[in-house]
């Protein structure tokens, strides 16, 4: 029976996983032809009456849409990442202060002008956004390591500290700021992708994401007996400390790479991996590709709901990912009083 019963298990989060494929698979297909201008499906290959309207396709919306589907992953096969790491429902890919350290970049980028430039198309405040993110990163993992070995609790805290510190930086410089400067810098930091124009983004974040997901999908054994305690997941050969450290720079160099063109777009890396453990259940082996898969179709979703609710306004796609994460969450705290997670 217990042979049967694992069977159907299988066969269930395979099906799943199939679903999840096909959907996400439709979303990345039809959202480029979504948005406050129709676009025709002939302007895929240039067969509209309107060469514009190949180009809006071409130019803003096939690359805003693979741009939404990489954060989107990334940013929640982070978030699944951290809370097996921390053993925390609530651990976010934000957690340890990376996108407080990469609106501090480009804070100054945006504060102090002289600092623009670019560098192969890329802009000086991604540039910026991404060694704030960096610097965050190399903080944490200093202060962690200034203890002997590699604690979870160590880190956390460090990133919380840094997360502050950076956040009353930001403050400080919007403060001393005029008013056209500071509305840039909290629209920054409000998350969206109305920036991403041609490939040239989508190419510079694929590597962070690629790599990042590639060395966490080898590690989900790991994954699954860091969840179950570091003392037992030692007693089965894994190496804690190590495999804290890979998850670790692999999770946090992909947020970075993310928030540096995208902003901070909050609660996808909280409520994606616990949605998809309802679907395939804790193990990371099912939870990993559907996390993938899922995070990518939800932001993707996001932002064609940011860029038509309003038209021809539009909206930061972080704010559609708040207005869903903040229920969420509580229902997701409410959840582990009771001891469901």
């Amino acid at each position: 029976m217990e042979k049967i019963a694992y069977t159907l298990g299988m066969k269930r989060r395979a099906g799943i996983l199939a679903f999840l494929s096909v959907v996400s698979l439709a979303v990345l297909v039809a959202a480029p032809f979504w948005g406050m201008e129709h676009v025709p499906f002939g302007a895929l290959w240039g067969g509209a009456d309107d060469a514009g309207k190949t180009d809006i396709l071409w130019k803003i919306r096939i690359p805003r849409v693979a741009m939404a589907f990489l954060a989107g992953t990334a940013l929640a096969a982070s978030g699944m990442a951290f809370q097996a790491m921390f053993r925390n429902p609530l651990a976010t890919p934000f957690t340890l202060g990376i996108s407080s350290g990469a609106s501090l970049g480009a804070a100054v980028c945006t504060i102090f002008p002289p600092l623009a430039f670019g560098v192969l198309g890329v802009s000086s405040q991604s540039i910026f956004a991404l060694a704030g993110a960096v610097l965050t990163i190399l903080l944490v993992y200093g202060l962690t390591r200034a203890k002997r070995g590699f604690s979870t609790a160590t880190m956390l805290l460090a990133g919380v500290a840094i997360n502050f510190f950076f956040s009353s930086l930001i403050l400080f410089l919007q403060y001393q700021s005029d008013p056209t400067r500071t509305f840039r810098i909290l629209r920054w930091m409000m998350g969206g992708l109305e920036n991403v124009i041609a490939f040239q983004e989508v190419l510079g974040v694929l590597p962070f994401v690629v790599s990042g997901c590639l060395v966490l999908f080898a590690m989900t054994h790991e994954l699954n007996l860091l969840t179950t305690g570091e003392d037992l997941a030692a007693s089965r050969g894994v190496e804690v400390d190590r495999t804290k450290r890979a998850i670790f720079f692999a999770a946090s160099l992909m947020v970075g790479g993310v928030v540096a063109v995208c902003g901070p777009i909050g609660f996808v890396g909280l409520m994606v991996p616990h949605i998809c453990r309802l679907m395939v259940g804790p193990d990371h082996r099912w939870l990993g590709p559907a996390t993938l898969l899922f995070g990518g179709a939800f932001l993707v979703l996001c932002d064609t709901v940011a860029r038509t609710v309003l038209a021809p306004a539009e909206l930061p796609v972080g704010i559609i990912t708040a207005l869903l994460g903040g229920p969420f969450f509580l229902w997701l705290l409410l959840c582990t009083q009771s001891g469901d997670f």
